[in-house]
């Protein structure tokens, strides 16, 4: 049995490293990773309950994105790059294989859910996929209770970047969402996605390594 200190899906994960500032002149880097970028070995499966279904996908995208459960967000984040579409609920199977984003709501259900496709994935369970990070979505508007905050951060640790956005009024009220005039964070966000899904980006895996 391994040390439970030293799982990072157990565990808080350190302090990421600073990121260098973003040059006008070239284009953006990609984001430093602040957890592991592969699937590890030692890393138990969740029970079968908890995985999510695995789903062939007639086309490819350059990004996917996964709700993790019910209400996630995905749907909505999806409308903002028209090539970048929702898994919905499975894991995306394509033959180039499928960079994926998963989204979760902040709340300690969403959490858990996040928790437990993070653990598939590192567990070796989804060969076929590349996950580029996580994105907790707020559940409520202000500021998170502590015990969500320190758990959202474990959660974090077991993926390869963490990303969180606000309560967005406008999306809850059914307008359709739009990069233009999205919050800083989603345009942030977004920005950050398309460095990491730049061809060479640092960081990054092989979209072919992950057939």
């Amino acid at each position: 049995m391994t040390d439970g200190s030293s799982n990072p899906w157990l565990t808080r994960p350190a302090e990421p490293q600073p990121v260098a500032p973003r040059s006008e002149a070239t284009e953006p880097a990609a984001p430093a990773t602040t957890g592991p970028t592969a699937p590890q070995r030692g890393v138990p499966a969740p029970g079968a309950s908890d995985q999510l279904p695995i789903q062939p996908q007639p086309r490819d995208a350059d990004l996917w994105w996964l709700g993790v459960h019910g209400g996630a967000g995905e749907t909505s984040l999806a409308a903002l790059v028209p090539d970048w579409l929702a898994a919905e609920h499975t894991w995306p199977q394509t033959l180039g294989g499928a960079r994926v984003v998963l989204t979760a709501r902040s709340n300690m259900r969403g959490l858990r859910a996040a928790q437990a496709a993070a653990t598939q994935w590192a567990a070796g369970l989804v060969p076929h996929v590349e996950v580029v990070g996580l994105v907790i979505v707020a559940d409520a508007p202000g500021r998170l209770p502590r015990p969500l905050r320190e758990f959202s951060q474990i959660v974090g640790g077991g993926v390869p970047r963490t990303w969180t956005l606000p309560w967005i009024e406008a999306w809850r009220l059914g307008e359709p969402p739009a990069l233009s005039d999205a919050p800083r964070e989603v345009r942030r966000l977004v920005d950050d996605l398309r460095a990491v899904v730049r061809p060479g980006a640092a960081g990054t895996v092989n979209r072919k390594e992950t057939r």
